[in-house]
């Protein structure tokens, strides 16, 4: 009980953090985990769902990797959206999720990005030259031990032949946002994060799109947990359903997505 409740004050101290519409959720029983990238849209999502289904939600975010270890740990989440399959699978390996309700909900896409001022230029392609680019700067992604945007931009760099010579030259930070920051206060020349980080941040521009080939697919699976109510049904489903299809479009994630197999 003791643990819960600890959860419960950390989840209503993140949804402070948040702003105001998560503060203002603090009453529900909904809780949902979702990867750091999913902040915006599941903030602007918690209005049009509350008036759809009559529930409020409160979210807490974070790299997929820690919010897989905290459901894990006794964290009271009703929903889980993981920025990849395998923080998924490691909590469907411990039965705490739902398996009937697991969805891949969302795709997104690899982006290498700057600070608006720079006039950096890069083309993406095998051996480019991203070490010269940086020069006394490193480059900002998620911890490519653990967050997912770090695992998909390692595998990128990897598969484009600069991962060797890049690797000691990493600002690796907890969560795709973290590492967006650095690019947005100029701490870091160049960043690796999704499409819609780069999208929702006016102070980054784009550099250029890492080719779909050259990292496996950007999968957002989401599930219920097996402690989830009947409330966190509506709101999964009204995640689910064509108004936040269109919200989710509207911010840059593809809805395109393979079904779970």
């Amino acid at each position: 009980m003791r643990r819960v409740s600890r959860w419960l004050a950390l989840a209503a101290a993140a949804a402070i953090l948040a702003g105001p519409g998560a503060a203002r959720a603090q009453s529900s029983d909904v809780l949902i985990f979702a990867a750091a990238s999913l902040k915006n849209v599941i903030d602007d999502l918690a209005a049009p769902c509350r008036q759809t289904t009559g529930v409020s939600y409160k979210s807490s975010y974070a790299a997929s990797s820690t919010l897989a270890k905290q459901i894990a740990e006794g964290a009271p989440a009703d929903i889980f959206i993981s920025a990849d399959l395998e923080w998924m699978d490691d909590v469907a390996r411990q039965n705490l999720i739902d398996a009937e309700s697991r969805v891949n909900l969302l795709g997104n896409d690899l982006l290498l990005v700057a600070p608006k001022a720079s006039t950096v230029t890069l083309k993406i392609a095998p051996h480019f030259g991203l070490v010269a680019a940086l020069g006394n700067g490193r480059l900002a992604m998620g911890d490519p031990a653990a967050v997912p945007a770090g695992v998909y931009a390692k595998a990128a760099l990897r598969s484009l032949g600069v991962w060797d010579s890049v690797a000691s030259h990493l600002a690796p930070a907890e969560n795709v946002r973290a590492a967006l920051l650095l690019v947005s206060r100029a701490e870091a020349p160049l960043g690796i994060v999704y499409r819609t980080d780069a999208l929702a941040d006016p102070t980054v521009r784009i550099v250029d799109v890492f080719p779909d080939a050259s990292h496996p697919p950007i999968i957002y699976p989401a599930a219920l947990t097996t402690r989830a109510s009947a409330a966190a049904r509506k709101v999964f489903d009204c995640l689910r359903g064509p108004a936040a299809r269109a919200v989710f479009e509207k911010q840059g994630f593809r809805t395109n997505v393979p079904p779970v197999k």
